[in-house]
């Protein structure tokens, strides 16, 4: 993963604009306007991952660590509430191979 999207991760955690954890996800009212997955995650939760990505209708991308970035073990799904933030992400990610990416 790029380290300037691990970066704006990090900057979405402190200004608290990052969700973790898929329940925490779910509880959620607020705006969305990325979710980021863990290649790990089990089927069943990539199920309720695509679930949450049709409500929430926000891009979805996939990384590698996320339980390192957000600082939450076992973290399979985190959530930017910041639309800047989100959009900073994304263009990273369109720059980079690494991290794999699915819109609406």
């Amino acid at each position: 993963m790029s380290g300037k999207i691990e970066t704006y991760l990090g900057f979405a955690r402190r200004a608290g604009k990052l969700i973790a954890g898929v329940n925490a996800v779910k509880a959620s009212g607020g705006r969305i306007f990325l979710l980021v997955a863990d290649r790990s995650a089990s089927e069943n939760t990539k199920k309720e991952i695509a679930k949450l990505k049709s409500r929430f209708s926000c891009p979805l991308a996939e990384v590698g660590n996320l339980e390192e970035i957000t600082g939450k073990p076992l973290c399979k799904l985190a959530a930017v509430c910041e639309e800047h933030l989100a959009g900073a992400i994304l263009r990273e990610i369109n720059q980079s191979s690494s991290v794999e990416t699915e819109e609406n």
